[in-house]
C-alpha cells in the first residue's frame, strides 16, 4: 500500500501547486499583485513496517521581483522602485502592499480603493488637505501640498521574507517584525503591475494537470493490482 500513500502526498501536492498557480493566473491584471509559489519538501514515514519517503507541499514561496512600472500622471497614483512595500490600516490589522492607487477619502485621509488607510513613517493616518492645489510625492516618500511637506509614507519590509504571507488581492500579512526601508524609491505617476508571467503560468499549468493524471493513473493500476491479488487469494 506504500505506493497508495506516496503518490496520494504527491497528487494532494500538485493540487496546492495548481490552485496556487490559478490564483497567480487569475491576478495578472491585480495592481502591486505578487506571484506565488508552492515548496515541496520530502519527509519519511513509516508504513507497514518499512521506511517511506513521502511528498509534503505545505510551504509557499512569494516572488518580491518589481513588476513593471506603468504611467498614470495620476498624482495619488505611487509605485515602489526596488524594495519595499506600503502599510495600510484595515479591519484585521496593518497590512502590507505594492498596490499605489491611492485617494483621499470622505475625511481627507489617505486611502486605497478598499477604504484601508495609508499610513506614514510613524504609522499614523496622511490627511491630505481637500483645498491643495497641487500635490508633489518624493522619490523617499514625502508628500508636499503646494510646495509645504505635510507627511512621509513610510517604506517598510519584512525583517524575514520567509515571514511574508498573501491575503486577499495584493494584502499581505506579516507573522514577524518589519524593518524600515532606507533605499525604497517612490515614483509619483506610477503604478506597479503584477509580476505574474503568463506565459510561464499556463505553461506550468499544463505541466501540473500532466503530473497530475499520470498520478491519477498510477493510482488506478495499483488499487486494480491490489483487487486482482485480493480476488485471487479469495477463490
Amino acid at each position: 500500500m506504500s505506493v497508495g500513500y506516496v503518490t496520494l502526498s504527491r497528487q494532494s501536492g500538485l493540487m496546492r501547486e495548481m490552485q496556487s498557480v490559478a490564483n497567480n493566473v487569475a491576478n495578472i491584471s491585480t495592481t502591486g499583485f505578487r506571484r506565488e509559489g508552492v515548496v515541496f519538501s520530502e519527509y519519511v514515514t513509516a508504513a507497514g513496517g518499512e521506511s517511506v519517503s513521502m511528498a509534503a507541499a505545505r510551504a509557499r514561496r512569494i516572488d518580491l521581483t518589481t513588476g513593471t512600472l506603468e504611467p498614470t500622471g495620476g498624482a495619488l497614483d505611487l509605485a515602489i522602485h526596488g524594495n519595499g512595500f506600503f502599510q495600510v490600516e484595515t479591519a484585521s490589522g496593518v497590512r502590507l502592499t505594492r498596490a499605489g492607487a491611492f485617494t483621499p477619502n470622505e475625511a481627507g485621509e489617505l486611502s486605497t480603493p478598499d477604504g484601508n488607510l495609508v499610513l506614514d513613517e510613524g504609522g499614523a493616518p496622511i490627511f491630505i488637505p481637500p483645498d491643495a492645489a497641487g500635490i508633489a510625492v518624493a522619490s523617499d516618500g514625502t508628500i508636499s501640498a503646494d510646495g509645504r511637506a505635510i507627511a512621509r509614507i513610510g517604506l517598510v519590509e519584512p525583517a524575514d521574507p520567509a515571514d511574508l504571507s498573501h491575503e486577499a488581492g495584493a494584502l499581505f500579512a506579516v507573522a514577524g517584525e518589519v524593518v524600515e526601508v532606507v533605499d525604497g524609491n517612490i515614483q509619483q505617476g506610477f503604478l506597479e503591475g503584477s509580476n505574474v508571467n503568463p506565459v510561464h503560468e499556463i505553461t506550468r499549468m499544463i505541466e501540473v494537470q500532466r503530473a497530475y493524471e499520470l498520478g491519477q493513473s498510477l493510482i488506478e493500476r495499483e488499487s486494480d493490482r491490489v483487487s486482482n491479488v485480493i480476488e485471487t487469494l479469495t477463490r
